[in-house]
């Protein structure tokens, strides 16, 4: 006899479909049943994590790297838990699919006084709080489970934004019938005219242009327009940078990359040959106060042409409709058309002169780190000395960059490290994180012992939370933290641990204890022992920035 092919089972085969074979979560007495469909499942692998949140973040960081990710909860008080990481992948643009294990359908009915409700008799409570941060939603029936799936997970993929799905316990065996083909995406018709207008506003820019500059975030990632771009900045290398959240777009040791835009904080050389071009386009841009030093950025409108996900402007004008793939090909077709000394090459960086100190600093650390990182990395920088430290990074070829900066939740990477390393083991993982960041989500270390993971965690240990420090109260207590034995941790976590530990003060024992950790090839934790005070140049700027628009109304 067969067995049953259930709503549960079609809903795996969709997120097999689109690349989705890892499900993070945490199990619940709602989920155990659909649990036993994921077990059984041939493609998409059960990965248990310490708590939702974590499991959220597991799966932006899977997200981010995959495609799409996906994660499981149990009504109330596990979906609540995971609210967090889903608003970050709302935030920045991660397609993470959350799926709630809910009590059964005649339960809700007659409004029981169920545990892991608000016990009013109302269970939408918690499918109303995350309209805000989901692309789409659905509450699955009998009636209309595996159309609502595709919706939904259709939907998601196209806005790059977490969908919602509550699956109540006896919805997810009802039966069902698998799918007899794949999840195509709708592509709307767009009119030829207004993609022709849009061409003709450029051609009329550009031509008054000798000096045209690129800068591209993000968003050029999330929306897969991250192959064009490097494409066309090997053939023609012209002056172009990335924001902070859009490191990893290009090989930043190529022609023409002059280093990471940040406003009014950008170093000189990049400063100018951003916003001294005649046009800059800008590809997925978003600016945020954290990226930019408080909104320093230099672009006016008369000199800019902005790449968004789904419109598209020329100086002043806006065309809307037009889908960021198409823009950027006309905008490649329009400069390719241009006489090639019309399109200034830059010259290349210099390279900033550096002293080896022989007691660590943020100066040093970097330093160290910018020669141990190589081709193919995945590099996670937690928010705060972590990611602005690294902004100062050049980054070879085919670099994942995973930073939230414009969420900002502390602790994010370390899970997001587990999702992305979980997604390409084999890959070289370094995740660079803070003490303080580290304390809230450190439970998951265990689940990367768990399942054999490697990755070299490099815990930046300067005794509390030195951004707050830096923006408000150096010396008050509210911004010290426990201080952690931290090389011991591992042992804490997994029986048979299979880790090795350094503790580092120095630079040389820093580049001994990562040569090490390369060459064993184990799950690596080095405590970076760094002064309390020190910051990286460019979250100097950004703290006071923050610190002034924090103390003004």
């Amino acid at each position: 006899m067969q067995p049953l092919y259930t709503v549960g089972d079609y809903l795996l085969d969709r997120l097999a479909g689109c690349g989705i074979y890892h499900l993070f979560g945490v199990p619940g007495d709602y989920n155990l049943q659909f649990l036993d469909s994921v077990i059984q499942h041939p493609a998409v692998r059960w990965v248990g994590c310490a708590n939702e949140l974590n499991a959220a973040y597991a799966a932006d960081g899977y997200g981010r790297c995959q495609g799409a990710g996906a994660v499981l909860t149990t009504f109330g008080v596990g979906e609540l838990s995971a609210i967090n990481g889903i608003a970050g992948s709302f935030a920045e643009y991660v397609p993470v699919l959350h799926i709630v294990g809910a009590p059964c359908r005649a339960v809700q009915q007659r409004g029981e006084l169920l545990h892991h409700t608000l016990g009013d008799g109302d269970f939408y409570h918690f499918w109303r709080m995350s309209e805000p941060v989901t692309a789409a939603r659905a509450i699955l029936t009998p009636q209309n489970a595996c159309e609502e799936i595709d919706r939904v997970i259709r939907t998601m993929l196209t806005e790059s934004r977490p969908g919602y799905l509550m699956l109540a316990a006896d919805v997810a065996k009802l039966p069902a019938t698998p799918p007899d083909s794949a999840l195509a995406s709708v592509t709307p018709q767009r009119p030829n005219a207004r993609l022709d207008a849009f061409r003709r506003s450029v051609e009329e820019m550009l031509s008054r242009s000798p000096r045209i500059a690129l800068l591209a975030d993000f968003l050029a990632h999330r929306f897969g327009v991250q192959a064009l771009l490097q494409e066309w900045m090997k053939d023609c290398p012209l002056p172009h940078a990335t924001l902070l959240m859009g490191k990893g777009l290009f090989d930043e040791t190529q022609d023409g990359f002059v280093g990471t835009y940040s406003g009014g904080a950008s170093e000189k050389p990049v400063r100018k040959a951003i916003e001294e071009a005649d046009t800059i386009i800008c590809v997925g841009a978003r600016f945020s106060d954290t990226l930019t030093a408080g909104f320093t950025q230099q672009l006016p409108d008369e000199r800019t042409i902005d790449i968004q996900p789904f419109a598209a402007r020329v100086g002043q004008q806006w065309f809307s409709g037009v889908a960021m793939y198409e823009a950027v090909s006309v905008l490649i077709s329009v400069c390719r058309s241009k006489p090639r000394n019309a399109l200034t090459k830059p010259e290349a960086p210099a390279t900033p002169a550096h002293q080896q100190q022989s007691i660590l600093d943020q100066a040093s650390f970097w330093h160290t780190v910018q020669a141990f990182i190589r081709p193919g990395d995945i590099i996670l920088a937690d928010q705060g000395t972590a990611a602005f430290g690294a902004a100062a990074l050049r980054l070879p070829a085919q670099v994942d960059f995973l930073v939230q900066p414009l969420w900002g939740s502390i602790g994010f990477c370390l899970p997001a490290a587990f999702g992305a390393q979980t997604a390409f083991p084999a890959r070289r993982t370094i995740l660079i994180t803070g003490d303080g960041a580290a304390q809230l989500t450190i439970q998951e270390l265990g689940s990367m012992l768990r399942d054999g993971l490697r990755p070299i965690i490099l815990l930046l240990n300067n005794d509390g939370y030195t951004v707050e420090r830096a923006i408000h109260g150096a010396q008050q207590r509210y911004n010290d933290i426990a201080r952690w034995n931290w090389t011991h941790l591992p042992h804490a976590l997994s029986h048979n641990c299979q880790a090795e530990c350094w503790r580092v003060n120095e630079t040389v024992q820093l580049a001994q204890a990562l040569e090490a950790a390369e060459r064993h090839n184990r799950l690596a934790l080095i405590e970076v022992m760094l002064p309390k005070a020190d910051l990286p140049a460019l979250l100097r700027d950004v703290t006071q920035a923050l610190g002034s628009r924090n103390s003004h109304q």
